[in-house]
């Protein structure tokens, strides 16, 4: 059968056909049985797969936007920004919304870098089919990181389309352009077979943590269970993880702002697996953008100019986090250094410039450049590393899953080791009484601990969607009022994201989502 016929550059290369992003382009002329292969043509083509990780149409920049502002944690801050962003935060997205795709920059939209990632994994795969004999466990090592990468970016698609075309090394070129929506259940199935390959066949642990070992494909098994409502196979997961953390090299970090800052990070023993942005730009990719949507004009606090002010905390967001738990200053920026060296506090934001709203803004990106020299003045040309998955969300899976279980003292016991490192602070004093242990933990309480632990950091949303609490978080008494008033959250429709309809339109197998 013909197959994909594409191989990745270590870069960014990109090519829609057709005009639909489902078709296939050969970039050679020839299937991996007819031409010469060897490791090194193979280790490219998975670098590529896993070289569109810090491309702008994904955390970076368009799913990065799209997850944030979703969630009822980030608000719009400049009510001028482009409306495509706004329809996210506000739930009237249609369903040509450019940063899911966008027919005249494709490379700029996250369901087409999907399948351009899964595309790399599945041509990778196939190479390694007609690759001659290696040593013991080579390719099968390449594979699973193939597998794992695959898995990982069917894992967003089902949680943010449902039924998608699945496409594996299996698929003909003829196939992909015509493939109707496969069932969310049986892509799971795929998923969790890619992870449990993966987890066997990857190193214990890697130095870098860019490349996923066990722990990374284990934890995110740990993720898709709890999504399904599984909770005895995510507690077994979580837990395995946690009794092996010795093996695989995990731990909490000692200091919770370590984890984000771009120096301190690489020393960190909690990272399972990060996009490790180089402050290169190449063609506008490889670009830390969050940290200019999230940093605030006109200051100096770490680069010069600053950022553009999109994504906003709401004010009670931060209002309602206690002052006490050292984690709330490691997120929010409630001052800034204006370029004439002047303090400023978040309620005067405005004067530095009026693009700005008066609101902490997230700090999460914007400090995270730690103290490396900045090519331009808005953070992007930084070497920050998103935390896609890390040891204490493993931590708070298994104390989720363990309070839906009765495992209540677990439960605690999960939770209270991420309190205990909150209130220790950097280590340089006393700790403090803030946040306190906790006793008789309930999945609200967890999900709370979600919502403060990993805040900003691209879990909130799917959390809100698997628990189904959008009709609580977006209501009246939710964050998200004062500045474009309450959200136009309708549950029957705003769980899934539109299928682009000029897939729909080159593709006669696929159907639209409900209300789009």
């Amino acid at each position: 059968m013909k197959m994909f016929k594409y191989l990745f550059t270590l870069l960014f290369a990109f090519s829609v056909v057709g005009c639909s992003d489902l078709e296939e382009e050969a970039k050679s002329q020839l299937d991996p049985d007819e031409r010469t292969l060897d490791l090194e043509t193979v280790e490219t083509t998975i670098s590529g797969a896993y070289g569109q990780l810090d491309a702008r149409a994904l955390h970076s920049r368009g799913l990065g936007l799209t997850l944030l502002l979703r969630s009822d944690m980030v608000d719009i801050g400049n009510p001028g920004t482009a409306a495509e962003r706004i329809e996210h935060d506000q739930f009237t997205v249609s369903a040509s919304n450019p940063l899911i795709l966008n027919p005249s920059n494709p490379e700029r939209s996250f369901w087409p870098r999907f399948y351009q990632v899964i595309r790399g994994a599945n041509e990778a795969l196939r190479e390694l089919e007609v690759l001659e004999d290696q040593d013991a466990g080579v390719k099968e090592e390449i594979a699973a990181r193939a597998r794992f990468i695959r898995g990982w970016s069917y894992y967003h698609l089902v949680r943010l389309f449902g039924d998608v075309p699945f496409l594996d090394e299996t698929t003909s070129t003829a196939d992909a352009s015509i493939a109707a929506r496969t069932p969310v259940d049986a892509i799971y199935d795929s998923i969790i077979a890619d992870f449990e390959y993966a987890k066997q066949w990857l190193p214990d642990s890697r130095n870098n943590r860019a490349l996923p070992g066990k722990a990374a494909p284990s934890a995110f098994l740990a993720s898709l269970y709890l999504t399904r409502g599984e909770y005895q196979m995510a507690y077994n997961e979580a837990t395995d993880i946690i009794n092996k953390a010795g093996m695989y090299n995990l731990a909490l970090d000692p200091d919770y702002r370590n984890i984000f800052h771009a120096e301190n990070t690489d020393f960190s023993l909690e990272p399972i697996w990060v996009i490790d942005f180089v402050g290169t730009n190449i063609n506008d990719e490889s670009r830390d953008y969050l940290a200019a949507f999230t940093g605030f004009f006109g200051q100096a606090t770490y680069y010069p100019s600053g950022g553009w002010s999109v994504m906003v905390p709401a004010l009670a967001v931060y209002e309602n986090w206690d002052d006490g738990d050292y984690r709330k200053s490691v997120n929010f920026d409630a001052e800034a250094i204006d370029n004439n060296g002047n303090v400023v506090t978040y309620q005067n934001f405005s004067s530095l410039d009026g693009r700005n709203a008066n609101r902490p803004h997230i700090s999460k990106y914007t400090a995270m450049a730690g103290d490396l020299p900045q090519e331009n003045t808005s953070g992007r040309d930084s070497h920050s590393n998103y935390q896609l998955m890390r040891y204490a969300e493993v931590l708070l899976i298994a104390a989720e899953a363990a309070a839906e279980l009765g495992l209540t003292s677990e439960a605690d016991q999960y939770i209270n080791m991420i309190r205990e490192r909150a209130r220790n602070g950097d280590g340089s004093g006393a700790p403090s009484a803030s946040p306190a242990n906790i006793s008789g933990a309930t999945v609200a309480d967890v999900l709370e601990e979600r919502r403060l632990e990993l805040a900003f950091e691209h879990k909130r949303w799917y959390d809100i969607v698997r628990r189904q609490m959008g009709d609580e978080v977006f209501g009246p008494g939710g964050f998200e009022t004062e500045l474009l008033g309450t959200q136009n959250f309708d549950p029957s429709r705003d769980y899934l994201l539109p299928i682009p309809p000029l897939e729909i339109t080159n593709n006669p197998n696929l159907t639209q989502n409900p209300g789009y």
